[in-house]
């Protein structure tokens, strides 16, 4: 049995912004399923629009054009891409597992979908939205997932053949963390003229030249 510990936020120090999706995101606190794997991981997936939401609100455009890697992304592409798994991927492909294991396979994921999906809506209505997803989506995991045989339940990728639900929600973590780099990428990226010579000892700015395509 599940059992639920809720905590509102404060808004006593949050703008009309944030303060929306912040009164949708509960933040999930103390033991809340009968498996460690998944309450381990939701402290980690509750946590990302609150990352999200603190590194980019409001922060200058000037910090915000370019791209991770050259011919990468963005930190408003990363955003919208990881909508697009809120809405497309974890859930509807979790309820596919427990529903219907390895007999039918996955709907393809576009990763993509955001171009054209999100062309023209500001950057802190993306950053809303996906809290707001992410909020209603971890309540949906933990109405799905009962203990830890739920998690070793299989379902049927297009490409990699059997997974586990289990292999889906680390993969989520993962996911989250490898975009998140994504986005401090980006960042650095917009001071790299700026940083001038120190750009030899700056490690994110090296990685952005060795994952750049070759000529």
């Amino acid at each position: 049995m599940l059992s639920w510990v809720i905590r509102p936020t404060d808004k006593t120090d949050v703008g009309p912004q944030t303060d929306r999706s912040q009164s949708l995101v509960a933040r999930i606190i103390g033991r809340v399923s009968g498996s460690t794997f998944l309450d381990e991981s939701t402290a980690l997936l509750e946590r990302t629009p609150r990352v999200l939401r603190e590194l980019l609100a409001d922060l200058p455009e000037g910090w915000l054009g370019e791209p991770d890697t050259a011919g990468g992304w963005t930190a408003r592409d990363v955003v919208g891409h990881l909508i697009s798994a809120e809405l497309d991927d974890w859930i509807p492909r979790a309820e596919m597992i427990l529903r219907d294991g390895t007999s039918r396979p996955f709907e393809p994921f576009d990763r993509f979908a955001h171009m054209d999906r999100d062309r023209g809506v500001p950057l802190g209505t993306l950053v809303e939205r996906f809290g707001e997803l992410r909020g209603r989506n971890l309540f949906r995991l933990h109405e799905l997932v009962r203990n830890d045989a739920d998690l070793d339940r299989r379902g049927r990728h297009p490409e990699l053949g059997e997974v586990t639900l289990r292999h889906l929600v680390a993969t989520w973590t993962v996911h989250d963390l490898d975009h998140i780099a994504q986005v401090y990428a980006s960042l650095a990226g917009s001071r790299e003229e700026a940083v001038g010579p120190w750009k030899a000892f700056l490690g994110i700015l090296l990685r952005r030249d060795s994952a750049a395509p070759s000529d």
